[in-house]
């Protein structure tokens, strides 16, 4: 599943009042739609955000880094439209996302990414809870019944080909996305939508937007050091490569210092002690074990307790080897195991100008660091 998403941001919002249009005013310190725009391209689920806009807003969004700007249309369909034919055809799946919901969670939009292995499409969204009444002239005229009535929300997601088909021989008018879709026979999956998945619609809905927000930011930051020495050998392990050389690296695994250093950094993130703790040296059955298994698991509690990894920056020291040479291997292998993009690790080498026990050619040490964000 290759995914885009598309954030639409053309329209005028002028009930939300303000001088300018409510996805450029500032909340929090940053605008409704760099919001937006930041917590999918945080995603290391999905490749491509398109945020389309109106052609007079180019301004405003000149500051919001890592999305394509599309100009939308004469209506919200047309919009869309423009946007999903702005991704890159060789994506599988589209979320579609009311950029005035800057509130939305990872726990929504992964709600609606696992559905799509099953079906076409799918939506978030909340029962409705409360009474409803049919009002004329100003008085109840009669009720209505609010078993299987459902509040909206987004983002929608699809299969890229099925919405596109969708939207072009749509003839026009829609309230969102759901409805194209099944005007053109597609079933949509229902799933957990979120009461702080709020819409910014009127103007006390951004004191509510920021309080949100402000709740949500929790940033760990953690740091691993790891020393192992030389022994007798004829290769060592170094971040899952491993790396001919006159000499090994003695420990009670495979003495990977480098993923230790990184697996530490994100025990201590998550206030969770350190391998040791997890995995004793003591207990025969991680003789020789491969540091993966140590990493994964790290990465593995950090996602139960709620966070993302954002960034790892590895530092290894030693005189030799040579790092250099082998730095993209390790790159390529540790992102995989963190299940982060590559320009979000960094593994680099220095010496210690031949002083101490690495400048003596005696061992290696690591030094790492990771950020955690609560998803």
């Amino acid at each position: 599943m290759r995914i885009g998403a598309v954030i639409v941001g053309a329209g005028r919002g002028t009930r939300a009042g303000g001088e300018i249009p409510k996805q450029w005013q500032k909340v929090s310190g940053h605008s409704v739609a760099a919001w937006s725009c930041a917590r999918f391209r945080s995603r290391n689920d999905i490749t491509q955000v398109i945020l389309v806009i109106h052609p007079d807003d180019s301004d405003f969004a000149q500051n919001i880094e890592g999305v394509t700007l599309v100009h939308g249309g004469a209506t919200r369909d047309g919009s869309v439209h423009n946007g999903l034919n702005a991704l890159d055809p060789t994506l599988t799946h589209v979320l579609i996302h009311d950029v005035a919901r800057c509130t939305v969670s990872d726990r929504v939009i992964d709600g609606v990414i696992d559905a799509l292995q099953t079906s076409d499409g799918a939506a978030p969204a909340l029962p409705v809870s409360d009474a409803l009444w049919i009002g004329e002239n100003g008085k109840v005229s009669g009720t209505q019944d609010r078993a299987g009535l459902f509040r909206a929300q987004t983002p929608q997601g699809f299969s890229l080909p099925a919405i596109l088909s969708a939207h072009a021989s749509h003839t026009g008018g829609a309230a969102d996305d759901v409805e194209v879709a099944r005007i053109a026979g597609l079933d949509v999956a229902i799933t957990e939508g979120d009461e702080n998945n709020l819409k910014i619609t009127m103007p006390d809905d951004f004191a509510r937007a920021a309080k949100i927000l402000e709740q949500r930011v929790d940033i760990r930051l953690g740091n691993g050091f790891d020393v192992h020495a030389f022994e007798d050998g004829d290769h060592v392990v170094l971040c899952g490569v491993k790396i001919p050389y006159s000499k090994s690296l003695k420990g009670h695994s495979d003495a990977d210092v480098g993923m230790h250093a990184v697996t530490d950094a994100i025990y201590g993130a998550l206030g969770d002690g350190d391998i040791g703790q997890h995995f004793p040296p003591s207990d025969p059955q991680w003789k020789g074990a491969a540091s993966d298994i140590f990493l994964r698991h790290a990465v593995e509690l950090a996602a139960s307790r709620g966070f993302a990894i954002s960034n790892v920056d590895c530092t290894l020291i030693c005189e030799q080897p040579k790092i250099g040479p082998h730095a993209r291997a390790m790159k390529e292998t540790m992102s995989q195991l963190l299940e982060i993009t590559q320009d979000r690790l960094s593994v680099k080498a220095t010496t210690s100008e031949r002083l101490g026990f690495t400048g003596r050619e005696e061992g290696i040490a690591a030094l790492a660091t990771a950020t955690l964000v609560a998803k």
